[in-house]
């Protein structure tokens, strides 16, 4: 993504983001409970924002991690929290936390992480 001059909230959220969660199902399995899912929630308009990255090294098998950042601005929606996690383009981003800038309930800024 290119990087953002205008930093007009309508003009930064170009993208369709899913928003999941881990939700209670509504039948019953054979133990008689009623399991957890993993359920898209709703859809919103926000911008990606890479942050940081970084290597995560001595792993078994000499393999290496990627562990990068990313803020993603959306309008205020006080349906997102931390327990969710945003999907664009097949890649699932965690929410680490929720910054709501000046607490006027214009826009949140969801920090996340990905790990590849």
């Amino acid at each position: 993504m290119r990087y953002v001059k205008d930093l007009r909230l309508g003009s930064m959220c170009k993208n369709r983001l899913e928003v999941w969660g881990t939700v209670t199902s509504d039948t019953k399995n054979r133990l008689g409970q009623y399991p957890k899912e993993d359920k898209k929630l709703f859809d919103v308009w926000g911008a990606i924002l890479p942050q940081t990255g970084g290597l995560l090294n001595g792993r078994p098998a000499d393999t290496t991690l990627c562990r990068t950042t990313h803020k993603i601005v959306t309008r205020y929606n006080k349906n997102i929290t931390s327990a969710n996690w945003i999907v664009y383009d097949g890649v699932r981003y965690d929410i680490l936390y929720i910054l709501d800038p000046y607490l006027n309930n214009e826009r949140l800024e969801i920090y996340c992480e990905v790990v590849i």
